[in-house]
């Protein structure tokens, strides 16, 4: 039986491509703690990339760990849009990301899957309306 999937935020991407992050060490022992493929969305990926944009590579970086296939992408915004806008709506006063609602979305559908995050916002967000989400989250969060 197939571990339970670790959905990935943009937080702990950015700081395992990032040795300057302050949270890299603790993503690189998750990291190394976790089987591949780590799931994520698209959404993710726009705002990693354009977070290590002026990183070194770090554009190329994310895509090679998409290429190589230690990240995955199961999730496609179109079908989830109607659970997706429902999200951004309701913790609009969060305020909700849209990589947020897509996770968020993503731990609905993988029920056992656990967010790994940096964005204490997901100790507020629920599944399925009332549901806490199982997260990996650094303890100084």
């Amino acid at each position: 039986m197939p571990a339970p999937p670790i959905l990935l935020d943009t937080g702990p991407l950015v700081a395992f491509l990032n040795r300057r992050d302050r949270h890299h060490q603790w993503a690189v022992a998750q990291w190394a703690a976790v089987k591949p493929p780590f799931f994520t969305c698209e959404a993710v990926l726009a705002e990693s990339c354009f977070l290590l944009r002026r990183s070194a590579g770090g554009s190329q970086a994310v895509m090679q760990l998409l290429i190589r296939g230690i990240v995955a992408v199961p999730f496609h915004l179109e079908e989830a849009m109607p659970a997706v806008a429902k999200l951004l709506f309701r913790y609009a006063s969060v305020p909700m990301s849209l990589a947020d609602a897509c996770l968020v979305s993503m731990a609905e559908r993988y029920s056992a899957g656990t967010v790994m995050t940096l964005d204490h916002d997901f100790r507020v967000y629920r599944k399925h309306g009332r549901q806490t989400i199982p997260t990996r989250i650094p303890a100084d969060l």
